[in-house]
């Protein structure tokens, strides 16, 4: 399991978003994984998630975070 943010936020984005993102600079992917963890740290409805399963919040604030990036 990787324990840096980066490689948290890979390991939390589904394959086609992980192969895009793990193409990109790694200025940019610091960039999405800061962001993925605001997105974690902010939404209360994804701590409530996380008690429940830590890999299907990981996973719904990748979700997030890549749906504004492609928006």
């Amino acid at each position: 399991m990787p324990t840096d943010t980066v490689g948290r936020f890979l390991a939390a984005l589904d394959p086609e978003h992980r192969e895009a993102v793990s193409a990109r600079s790694r200025e940019d992917q610091e960039r999405l994984a800061g962001a993925w963890e605001r997105e974690l740290e902010a939404d209360d409805e994804l701590d409530t998630l996380d008690e429940l399963s830590p890999r299907a919040a990981e996973a719904e604030a990748a979700r997030r975070v890549m749906e504004r990036e492609a928006g």
